[in-house]
């Protein structure tokens, strides 16, 4: 990761307890794609469709390449098991995983080794990484569980190195989104009951302007919806889930 002279700014406590105990009760069965992280095994393939996409337009790599994170370094924010992590590293990336949890992060390094994939796996406050810069950032479905939203969003940005690229995505807050994530995901027990607060969801206006106010600049917005025919996939639809990419522009 890119050294700084400059001093980063320490950012404000953005975990919310009850959510990381939530999803650290959860651990153990990460991994299973039939289990209770099912939902998020199914949502991987187009999330990595669209970071690939980026990434590539962003550093202007061969869509062919393997390894078109060689020699850049990534941040994982709200890893999980690393679900998202250990692709990043096979990308070519230095990564680093942070996550709330304990139990995750306990299962996620696990598992990493298990690959044989050299992973950073921490627990923890997104201030446990100040002074450090990362090229990449990525948390997927996380802010909608932290509890500060904007401290979470400065504090991602605090951690971009110049020239860097931020991923993020999350469900938004609509009557679809509500319907399709609680209603039927949760009410049918497609998503473990109690993962989501409709109320703490964000809207991409609401996110562009903490994205904004944090000295990014959002470059790409793209929406995540369900079909029964071809399960997850990319869409100009933002209603039930969104992806928006931000840049930290050179100095």
């Amino acid at each position: 990761m890119n050294a700084s002279a400059d001093p980063v700014p320490t950012p404000m406590a953005t975990i919310d307890p009850a959510e990381a105990a939530q999803f650290g009760k959860l651990a153990a069965d990460w991994w299973n794609p039939k289990g209770s992280s099912a939902m998020l095994h199914k949502l991987n393939p187009p999330r990595l469709r669209y970071l690939r996409e980026r990434i590539d337009a962003h550093w202007n790599t061969d869509p062919h390449d393997r390894r078109p994170l060689a020699g850049r370094h990534a941040l994982d924010v709200g890893c999980g098991a690393g679900l998202l992590t250990e692709p990043l590293a096979r990308l070519g990336a230095d990564v680093t995983g942070l996550d709330a949890a304990p139990e995750s992060i306990a299962v996620a390094k696990a598992h990493a080794e298990g690959q044989g994939l050299a992973i950073e796996y921490r627990a923890g406050e997104l201030s446990q990484l100040d002074g450090q810069r990362f090229d990449l950032v990525t948390s997927m479905e996380v802010i909608e569980h932290v509890a500060d939203p904007a401290a979470f969003v400065s504090g991602l940005a605090a951690l971009l190195a110049p020239g860097g690229l931020l991923v993020v995505s999350t469900p938004n807050r609509t009557p679809t989104s509500r319907l399709a994530m609680i209603t039927i995901g949760e009410g049918l027990g497609r998503i473990p009951r109690g993962t989501h607060n409709w109320k703490k969801f964000v809207t991409p206006e609401e996110l562009d302007g903490m994205l904004s106010d944090a000295g990014l600049k959002v470059i790409d917005r793209r929406g995540l919806t369900f079909s029964p025919a071809r399960g997850f996939m990319l869409s100009e639809n933002l209603s039930i889930d969104y992806f928006l990419t931000a840049v930290a522009e050179l100095p």
